[in-house]
């Protein structure tokens, strides 16, 4: 899967720090009760809520690789709209042209 340019400048010129955090990705990852689809809609979501657009791509491509439909990437990126506005919109294109192959 594709990263971001700013994910990989970080994978690249911050090797330990990126280790390190890697290291506590993979124990919360390991810590979690949600199945592996639902945990990638709800960091989507989370990801919409805080502008964070550039790692919306990685992960809809997880969440689409364990089986997660159109409908529900969408649901999951609008899913914070009543919490923090329309802000969440801007994500909506961002994670539909990945899941359609164009991101």
């Amino acid at each position: 899967m594709t990263i971001s340019k700013a994910f990989k400048a970080f994978l690249d010129e911050a090797p330990e720090h990126a280790k390190a955090w890697m290291g506590a990705v993979h124990a919360l990852d390991g810590a979690s009760a949600l199945d592996r689809k639902t945990e990638e809609l709800a960091y989507l979501a989370v990801l919409a809520a805080a502008r964070l657009t550039s790692g919306i791509p990685f992960h809809v491509k997880a969440a689409k690789a364990e089986g997660a439909s159109r409908e529900e990437i969408v649901s999951a990126v609008l899913v914070g709209l009543p919490a923090v506005g329309n802000t969440v919109i801007e994500a909506l294109p961002v994670a539909l042209a990945a899941y359609d192959g164009e991101g």
